[in-house]
């Protein structure tokens, strides 16, 4: 196991740039070398893998589309997603409360999530009414399980002894779901985030790829240029999306730890 680099005694500034020196180098080393690899792939295959400046031309020469293209990506990812972490967190507080109801959704649960959702994807679109809910539904049904595992862990995850201590106190289940149970889910919750958010841009390009010629998506630029082999392109919007699932996650990690800083995991993650 790596241990973490000892910062030099002096200013606070200087041990926090000595922090983050020794925890940015070596991402930016990697990127650094894939970059240089690719690069030199491109230029023996140039009709098979473009280089990383007509990818950046491509993404230059048509700012607006992409801009454009990503907002529609973004709209179906947040609605997805929203309804999808609705249903699952109601499903998950009955269940948590009812045994009965565990016993008949939790199968079905485990069957919607052992199915490829990218095969179904085309018969939604069929099956649905025409316009956005295809790529609503096929978004939020691929978070839809980890949603519903993680935040069913954690209503369960209250501590025992304050349940009695609440049972002693006669509060009636809202008081304990309110002031115990989402609490000590909060935990569980940020780890579904971390998994959901970004997958949720890949349920809203797979659903985009299957309604190709109705969206004005990232994904259904991607499928665009791909069928004329515009590669710097297509590339382009791949690297919009990775800029997009980026900023998802540092938007969550940012969230978790303003508002997860009174518990015990974000005590050992500072030490």
């Amino acid at each position: 196991m790596g241990t973490t680099p000892v910062p030099p005694e002096g200013p606070p500034w200087r041990e926090r740039l000595w922090l983050v020196t020794a925890k940015g180098v070596p991402p930016v080393v990697v990127l650094a070398l894939l970059a240089l690899a690719w690069e030199l792939v491109a230029a023996h295959n140039q009709f098979l893998v473009p280089s990383l400046g007509s990818i950046w031309s491509a993404l230059a020469s048509h700012p607006r589309q992409y801009a454009d293209a990503a907002a529609a990506t973004l709209e179906e990812t947040g609605v997805g997603l929203g309804g999808s972490f609705a249903v699952a967190f109601g499903l998950a507080i009955a269940m948590s409360h009812f045994k009965v109801v565990e016993r008949a959704v939790m199968p079905l649960a485990v069957v919607l999530n052992v199915t490829p959702i990218v095969a179904l994807a085309p018969g939604l679109a069929t099956a649905l009414p025409v316009g956005q809910a295809p790529r609503y539904v096929v978004t939020g049904l691929i978070v839809f399980f980890p949603m519903l595992v993680n935040t069913l862990a954690g209503l369960r995850s209250a501590d025992p002894e304050l349940l009695r201590y609440f049972a002693t106190l006669d509060a009636s289940r809202g008081d304990v779901l309110l002031r115990l149970r989402i609490p000590s889910s909060l935990p569980f919750l940020f780890t579904a985030a971390r998994i959901c958010f970004p997958l949720s841009l890949v349920g809203a390009v797979v659903a985009e790829f299957t309604t190709a010629g109705t969206s004005n998506g990232l994904g259904s630029l991607i499928y665009d240029d791909y069928g004329q082999l515009q590669l710097p392109g297509m590339y382009a919007g791949v690297l919009c999306l990775s800029a997009l699932g980026l900023l998802f996650t540092l938007a969550v990690v940012v969230a978790e730890h303003r508002i997860l800083f009174w518990h015990s995991s974000r005590s050992a993650a500072g030490n």
